[in-house]
């Protein structure tokens, strides 16, 4: 069963604050937070990553960056990433997580989701597809397990 989920990227200022939303959005009853391999410790989320995600009344309001750690990683049941380099980063950090790390995009043909950190708003655009529509996958398979 999985009740907490841990979404990670890199700087956790873009593309795992959004991850998290939406998936809150399409499981409110799970618990589910971020963290950043290299996390812009305190900061909030991109301007262009929440002006994004405001068009699709989506809110990133009160987000705050943290690091992950090998502590961390324990609290959860699940931790999506966006890069399969994210998970083998983890598995360094915590190698016992290897089994219930997995890509974000897994069910979208394990889909790779690009930093568009620093980019094009039409970069936060695609991104946001590619988030909706595997936080839309991740909430269709964790209903299924949950009967």
């Amino acid at each position: 069963m999985f009740n907490k989920v841990l979404v990670v990227c890199v700087g956790n200022i873009c593309r795992s604050p959004t991850a998290e939303r939406l998936l809150k959005q399409y499981l409110p009853a799970l618990t589910v937070e971020s963290a950043g391999l290299g996390a812009l410790v305190g900061k909030c989320a991109d301007q262009r990553a929440t002006e994004v995600a405001t068009a699709h009344d989506l809110s990133l309001d009160g987000h705050c960056a943290r690091q992950i750690t090998a502590r961390l990683c324990r609290e959860y049941d699940l931790i999506l990433t966006m890069e399969k380099r994210h998970i083998h980063a983890l598995c360094e950090i915590a190698p016992e997580m290897r089994g219930k790390v997995m890509l974000f995009g897994h069910w979208d043909n394990e889909c790779e989701i690009p930093d568009p950190y620093r980019k094009s708003r039409e970069a936060f655009e695609a991104v946001y597809t590619l988030l909706d529509r595997s936080a839309q996958q991740w909430a269709q398979a964790l209903k299924a397990q949950q009967g």
